[in-house]
């Protein structure tokens, strides 16, 4: 019944950085899996029981969709859950052992030096009251996140706090980014556009992806919430948000679109067929439903099952009320470049793997390139790199990369979409200096500090994996997926 929390995640410390700076003020409701109190244990950490309810709760400040919901049920994404949350509770017993406390002056602080509530340069107590409304949030709630949130903040600064950064340090940070390396590289563009898909080979990939070649058009309604039609008024107050809320739990409930715009004198909008991209069955834009709104009901995937959403601060009900699929055929222009695109990837990933096992193998040096270049056909070009931001032929990230090889080296450097892919021989590196009592210095500083503090979190993770032992309840889990 009860098993380690290494199925569910990891690493602890991970999920403990998770969300320390961004508040979540959001919320949504899902109703009580468990009523009537009962206090079913879902998880133990060390002697300390984690009962059902608490997490419940904690599911119902989450953002989640629709979606989401419905896949609790089917997927990991519940396991995933609970890992962050027994992460987050490993983190409160820290910062409870390390006796990290937030007074009400601080959490008063925090709150007047946000700019969130400023007006006219300064601090207003009616923005910060505004902000409560708007976001359905109380101040209670709000002040106690805070203190959350900061107390994280802190405790870190506690772990990592009092560091003295070596010039050694400083100077690795510095060489890292600022040199001057002399290079000859082949650019293995030419070297991947010489193999072209053939037609068994396209017609092989569409057929074993038929389904993903296939044009949906759907038709949407939707419909603006407004205080002026919801409660006859001008504000978004108190009165709004209930009424919003009363609307919402109907439609969860199952109540219609048609029922819902009639029952609060909603006017609707519809948009016949349009596609993904915001198109007609002419291809033409259609500009009745503004682009972050048409994200947003577009993606729902069921028909005739209306969502409550807040787009650029507006509210609205929008439904998909059909979708129709058209199967696109191989001759397609846009199926064809898809296909062919995919072959490349391939190719590439297949192509780049033969020559990192010849470069890890030592099967290239300055001799191999020129041989590698003479066979193939490729131009081997000299260049010298003095600038991070030099993006003549090459990214920034790939500059990095060249910066770490090391003389003499060949290496194959790529970036994340094999989009662009180098060899690349380093012949010579000079170094600049840095001046200790310069600006650059203490920018150089902080990047060490920086990369310090990480190695210092990944060991106390490490460290936390050891000191708590955490068991699951897999009965408890099952049955919470299941109330869903």
């Amino acid at each position: 019944m009860a098993t380690s929390i290494g199925k569910l995640s990891k690493s602890f410390f991970v999920k403990l950085l998770v969300g320390i700076i961004i508040l979540p003020f959001v919320f949504w409701g899902m109703g009580d899996v468990f009523r009537g109190g009962n206090q079913n244990v879902i998880a133990t950490i060390d002697s300390k029981k984690l009962n059902t309810q608490d997490f419940v709760n904690y599911l119902n400040k989450l953002n989640l969709d629709k979606e989401q919901v419905k896949n609790l049920k089917n997927s990991s994404l519940l396991e995933n859950i609970l890992a962050e949350y027994i992460g987050q509770q490993v983190m409160s017993f820290e910062i409870e052992e390390y006796k990290v406390t937030i007074n009400d002056k601080s959490l008063s602080n925090i709150i007047r030096n946000d700019k969130l509530f400023f007006k006219d340069n300064k601090f207003s107590r009616t923005e910060y009251e505004k902000f409560l409304l708007t976001s359905g949030v109380t101040a209670p709630s709000f002040e106690k996140n805070i203190v959350k949130q900061e107390s994280k903040r802190q405790f870190l600064s506690l772990i990592s706090g009092g560091l003295v950064i070596p010039d050694d340090l400083v100077v690795r940070a510095f060489n890292k980014e600022n040199q001057t390396k002399t290079i000859k590289y082949i650019n293995l563009k030419e070297f991947y556009s010489k193999k072209k898909a053939t037609k068994e080979e396209i017609e092989k990939v569409y057929n074993e992806n038929k389904k993903a070649f296939i044009k949906e058009f759907k038709s949407l309604k939707f419909a603006e919430i407004n205080p002026l039609t919801l409660t006859g008024g001008k504000d978004y107050d108190e009165n709004f948000f209930k009424k919003l809320d009363d609307l919402e739990n109907k439609i969860l409930d199952g109540q219609s679109f048609n029922e819902a715009i009639q029952q609060n004198s909603l006017k609707s909008i519809s948009i016949n067929n349009i596609d993904k991209n915001q198109r007609d069955k002419e291809d033409k834009i259609v500009k009745k439903i503004s682009e972050n709104l048409f994200k947003k009901v577009f993606v729902i995937k069921n028909e005739k099952s209306p969502e409550v959403f807040k787009v650029d601060g507006k509210y609205y009900l929008a439904e998909v009320n059909s979708i129709e699929k058209k199967d696109l055929p191989i001759s397609d222009a846009n199926v064809l470049k898809l296909i062919n695109s995919q072959i490349d990837f391939i190719n590439k990933i297949e192509a780049n793997k033969s020559i990192a096992k010849d470069i890890s193998l030592g099967g290239f040096n300055k001799e191999k390139l020129e041989e590698f270049a003479n066979k193939h056909n490729l131009i081997i070009n000299d260049y010298k790199i003095s600038d991070l931001n030099q993006n003549e032929i090459f990214t920034e990230g790939i500059i990095k990369r060249i910066f770490l090889t090391k003389n003499g080296q060949v290496d194959l450097i790529t970036n994340n979409t094999l989009t662009k892919n180098f060899l690349v021989l380093a012949l010579k590196t000079d170094y600049e200096k840095i001046k200790k009592n310069s600006n650059q210095y203490e920018q150089y500083q902080a990047k060490a500090k920086l990369n310090l503090m990480n190695k210092i979190y990944k060991t106390f993770d490490e460290v936390l994996n050891q000191k708590y032992k955490v068991e699951l309840n897999n009965r408890t889990i099952d049955r919470v997926k299941n109330s869903f």
